[in-house]
């Protein structure tokens, strides 16, 4: 049997679980918001049977769960199918929020054509791999991946996505025609060759546009005012949700400002410390099913 690692009090005839920084009613959660990888999913990508059964049980409370990824929509739409769920999901930290399945748009944000040329141009002069998403169109998958070499960053990247980037010259795809523009620009290098071209960025953009990390080896470029706060809010939005009715879950910087945006935050053991510090509550790790423990005893089930 598992050991629960969450307490439950009864106050004001009500379920509320007291951490030191913010609290959560369960019987006002009407929302979760979940970052994939390193949180929800499973070593391998893998979103596991006992954390489907978990969410399915929650949606039954009529609980949404929302996808909130740094990932494609393509790429992150096989995991909502596996919970049977539907809504807008979180794509591309935020840049964009499609109602799925269907694909609607709710909101798109581009990536200045200037900033992903430059970037293009810097990889070529460092050698560091990159790759460029592009938006073919408003479809629900109107996506293209864009790598200048068919590199062993590349290959990984596929295999861990699912999505194989296609070879092509990054700069001429930006004035293409048939192409919407550039939606993010990422970086896949070690962690210390990450940190010596992030500074560079950063000062030569400053607010014109987005750069964090959605892991260790992935530095991500996107339009400024773009984060997974920015399109959780947008979901809210959309169903008029108030921050404390909502929970999110996340492991990486590129998470925090989504913890911001809802009224509840849990970290898995595995995250970064500084996501560790800002949660509100922090569960198992995500190669221990934390989050469906934490959901468990929160509401229960």
């Amino acid at each position: 049997m598992r050991k629960k690692r969450i307490t439950i009090i009864v106050e004001s005839k009500m379920n509320t679980m007291k951490t030191t920084k913010r609290s959560a009613i369960p019987q006002r959660i009407k929302a979760l918001a979940f970052d994939l990888d390193g949180t929800l999913l499973a070593p391998g990508a893998m979103l596991t049977e006992r954390s489907r059964k978990v969410l399915r049980a929650c949606m039954d409370r009529d609980v949404r769960v929302i996808i909130a990824t740094g990932r494609s929509a393509a790429s992150a739409d096989r995991y909502r199918r596996e919970l049977d769920a539907g809504g807008p999901m979180v794509c591309f930290n935020g840049a964009k929020v499609a109602v799925m399945p269907g694909g609607k748009i709710l909101e798109l944000r581009l990536l200045d054509p200037q900033i992903a040329d430059f970037c293009a141009d810097l990889a070529r002069k460092t050698g560091v791999y990159y790759q460029a998403y592009f938006v073919r169109s408003r479809e629900p998958y109107g996506e293209l991946l864009l790598g200048e070499e068919d590199r062993a960053e590349a290959a990984g990247y596929r295999d861990h996505t699912g999505i194989r980037p296609v070879s092509g010259d990054i700069t001429a795809v930006l004035g293409a025609a048939d192409f919407e523009g550039c939606i993010k620009g990422m970086f896949l290098a070690e962690p210390e060759v990450l940190d010596r071209i992030r500074p560079c960025l950063e000062e030569r953009f400053g607010g014109r546009a987005y750069v964090t990390k959605s892991s260790p080896t992935y530095l991500e470029i996107l339009s400024a005012g773009v984060t997974k706060g920015s399109g959780l809010q947008t979901v809210m939005d959309h169903y008029g949700l108030a921050p404390e009715e909502v929970i999110a879950f996340g492991d990486e910087e590129n998470d925090l400002p989504m913890f911001a945006a809802a009224g509840f935050a849990v970290a898995p053991a595995n995250a970064r410390p500084a996501v560790r510090a800002s949660a509100d509550f922090v569960t198992g790790a995500n190669t221990e099913d934390g989050a469906a423990d934490f959901l468990t005893g929160f509401f229960g089930l």
